[in-house]
């Protein structure tokens, strides 16, 4: 059990000084991954969520929520809690996106403005046509704007219809396609992933860091190492609302074909919390570990936790960004 310390905002960690050990890494593979719709866990939380923030989005120089939700709010439009960006799966599977339950044929809308670069089977093999592709038929936008003075894609996989054509200008809403459990999936749903600056596999970004949150909700994001800085991978992660008592749980993510932001360089996040305390808690090494967070309305709240050095609530280095996105050339 965590201790019943009082919960106010502190930075600072609970960590023993015992002796670190090497934290062995995991070694995903980079070969076509299935995209099994997980067996149905707990309901969520909440069905509702407050209408989204306009995109672009940015209260500080370091968000970039440049995207709007690929399925309406008139749908359940949030990633599953139990198959997010980093998740290992069937022992080495590891997941370059996020998965949103939607029933079939359920329309699926640009995220941003751009043109439609891919519309086809094949993608993952860059093979038109190739009906054994694990990602089905998919759409990819190559986005108006960038990043860093680097272009941004986005990939919408799983489609039982593909209705945007190659080479067509979208705007943020356009129906690109249908819901569909194409490809290597057990069920319907939008398999959605950020890329930049390269439209490839290696080049995919966690797309809770990009996309809008609700009004009034934030996101959390986290650097989770050892005391020698090496990132801890599937670490369970528990985050508690202190008004309401209501927790999620999240796992770390660490290398391999994802990318850690780069700003955040994060290994863990958790989007779609209401405003207010939260607690943040688990087992490190034996030891129970836990720290107050307060999510702000429109932001993300970050942390970083080192071994036996503890949790730190100080920003990352302030970006040479405005949080705008940039136009492309």
């Amino acid at each position: 059990m965590i201790g019943n310390s009082s919960p106010t905002p502190v930075v600072a960690g609970l960590t023993g000084a015992s002796p670190e050990v090497p934290i062995e890494a995991a070694t995903p593979t980079l070969e076509p991954f299935r995209f099994d719709l997980p067996t149905p866990g707990a309901p969520p939380i909440s069905g509702w969520r407050p209408p989204l923030y306009p995109v672009p989005w940015a209260m500080s120089p370091y968000d970039h929520f440049y995207f709007a939700r690929p399925i309406a709010a008139d749908q359940v439009n949030w990633p599953l809690a139990d198959y997010r960006y980093g998740g290992v799966f069937f022992g080495n599977t590891v997941h370059t996106g996020v998965d949103i339950p939607a029933p079939d044929g359920t329309p699926i809308h640009a995220a941003g403005p751009g043109t439609v670069i891919w519309a086809d089977w094949g993608l993952f093999m860059e093979a038109p046509g190739n009906h054994d592709d694990p990602y089905g038929q998919a759409v990819v936008i190559r986005h108006d704007f960038g990043y860093k003075d680097q272009q941004l894609f986005t990939i919408y996989a799983h489609m039982s219809k593909i209705i945007a054509v190659v080479s067509q200008h979208v705007e943020t809403g356009d129906v690109l396609g249908l819901v569909g459990a194409t490809g290597a999936t057990t069920g319907p749903h939008l398999h959605f992933e950020v890329r930049f600056p390269e439209n490839s596999f290696h080049h995919t970004y966690n797309p809770e860091l990009w996309i809008a949150p609700p009004e009034g909700w934030g996101v959390l994001v986290g650097h989770v190492t050892d005391t020698n800085n090496n990132t801890l991978q599937q670490l369970e992660i528990s985050v508690t609302n202190t008004t309401t008592n209501e927790s999620r749980v999240v796992k770390t993510y660490g290398p391999g074909p994802v990318n850690h932001d780069p700003v955040y360089d994060e290994n863990m996040v958790l989007g779609d919390l209401p405003a207010g305390l939260y607690k943040v808690s688990f087992n490190y090494k034996g030891k129970d570990q836990q720290d107050w967070m307060y999510i702000y309305p429109g932001q993300i709240t970050y942390f970083t936790f080192r071994g036996t050095l503890g949790f730190n609530v100080a920003p990352p280095p302030t970006p040479k960004l405005d949080g705008v996105p940039t136009p492309n050339p």
